[in-house]
């Protein structure tokens, strides 16, 4: 994850923005004990991993203020893809792609009819291939400095 942070978003922000970044990024460990976390894994190596969520919190590790472990409703809440990452020497491999599919399955079996996620500037383009539309633009300085997000969400 802190290769990821570190080295995947260079082409999209300053390093300032990328030290800020470390305060609304990271793993919350709600999504291991969920049981809906994935690790992929190339010759033993991690590559990429992520998930997805049936509760209210959107998007941060557990150092994020502001988490909410309430249940969404599937019936008219939208499930949440979390906590992606794939390491730098990976990326553009079909690591994404594949939790992504894992992640809506996954969310689609459990009664779901979309899912949203709050995307960093360099995962969008993973996203917008997978289907996902921006809904809100946004800005959280709770690093000490303003880092730009997009509130991106599909139908499933």
């Amino acid at each position: 994850m802190d290769e990821a942070i570190e080295q995947n978003q260079k082409a999209y922000l300053t390093p300032e923005q990328i030290a800020s970044s470390r305060m609304i990024m990271g793993l919350d460990t709600q999504l291991v004990d969920d049981n809906t976390y994935y690790v992929i894994e190339e010759k033993g190596e991690i590559v990429g991993c992520g998930g997805w969520s049936r509760r209210a919190t959107l998007y941060g590790g557990n150092q994020t203020p502001g988490r909410d472990a309430a249940l969404l409703d599937p019936a008219r809440d939208a499930a949440r893809i979390r906590a992606m990452y794939t390491h730098p020497k990976h990326v553009r491999k079909g690591v994404g792609r594949l939790i992504m599919h894992l992640c809506e399955d996954a969310a689609r079996r459990e009664g779901f009819k979309s899912v949203e996620l709050m995307a960093t500037m360099s995962g969008r383009p993973l996203y917008e291939a997978c289907g996902y539309g921006t809904v809100e633009t946004v800005s959280d300085d709770r690093g000490g400095v303003s880092v730009p997000l997009l509130r991106m969400r599909k139908a499933l």
